[in-house]
């Protein structure tokens, strides 16, 4: 449903990806995991179209990226790390606003705004005013935008990043109760968020995509907190060592 294949993002001479790739199924609630700058936001970004890779290809539901965008955009919903939201408006006047931005046809327009309201926990909340709302409601009304036309896919970045513990739990359950219907990529630099909601964790770190794993086939020897740490270290370590190997390299060479 989601694939990427090489995907490369440079900005001058700083290179954000490096050759990224992984695959996720119908489905699937995958958390994508990395410590801040890592790339998960420059990889969402490419994957809803926002950023065009400077090499490699992505596809969803078959659909390329970059040759397709209008294809892609009718099957995903994205919900970006500030929510997209007009305060002054009312909730369900500016999901109304969505479900024409998005084209979706007439006659579906009153059924789907319902099905979002209450999927989101909104439906008592359909004619406040958003701005007076809590951040919990408006991550909310953030996810509620994202998924109104019933997308494939839906890709979600730091959804309750700010939110206090109760706000992450509904959020957590609201997400997951996504599943088998939709496929979600879920960004997150919160490791206890991505065994709590997801089946499957791809760590990226440094651009790099360094492990992927299926949550249940984490041990109990080792939780994923340890994976993450390991792996991070190591490929640090890594990193480091090719540095040093190419000083050597240019100091021989002099």
């Amino acid at each position: 449903m989601i694939k990427a294949e090489n995907l490369t993002k440079t900005y001058g001479p700083y290179t954000a990806l490096h050759n990224v790739s992984f695959e996720i199924q119908k489905g699937e609630i995958v958390g994508f995991l990395g410590a801040n700058g890592a790339g998960k936001t420059t990889t969402m970004r490419i994957l809803t179209g926002f950023y065009q890779p400077t090499s490699g290809t992505a596809s969803i539901d078959g659909f390329s990226v970059t040759e397709q965008p209008d294809e892609v955009k009718k099957r995903i919903g994205y919900l970006p790390e500030l929510p997209p939201l007009y305060p002054e408006m009312t909730v369900e006047s500016y999901l109304e606003f969505v479900l024409e931005l998005k084209k979706v046809p007439k006659q579906f327009r009153k059924q789907n705004l319902e099905w979002a309201l209450e999927k989101c926990g909104l439906l008592d909340r359909r004619r406040s005013i958003i701005s007076t709302l809590s951040k919990g409601y408006r991550q909310r009304v953030g996810i509620a935008q994202a998924v109104i036309h019933k997308p494939a896919v839906i890709i979600l970045d730091e959804p309750t990043v700010g939110l206090d513990p109760l706000q992450i739990i509904e959020i957590r359950k609201l997400i997951h109760s996504f599943s088998n219907e939709h496929t979600v990529l879920l960004s997150t630099h919160i490791l206890s968020e991505v065994t709590a909601t997801c089946q499957r964790a791809i760590i990226i770190n440094l651009g790099h995509i360094v492990h992927e794993q299926k949550i249940q086939d984490l041990s109990e020897k080792k939780s994923l907190e340890e994976v993450f740490l390991e792996v991070i270290s190591k490929d640090f370590a890594m990193q480091e060592k090719a540095k040093l190997t190419e000083i050597s390299k240019k100091v021989s060479s002099v």
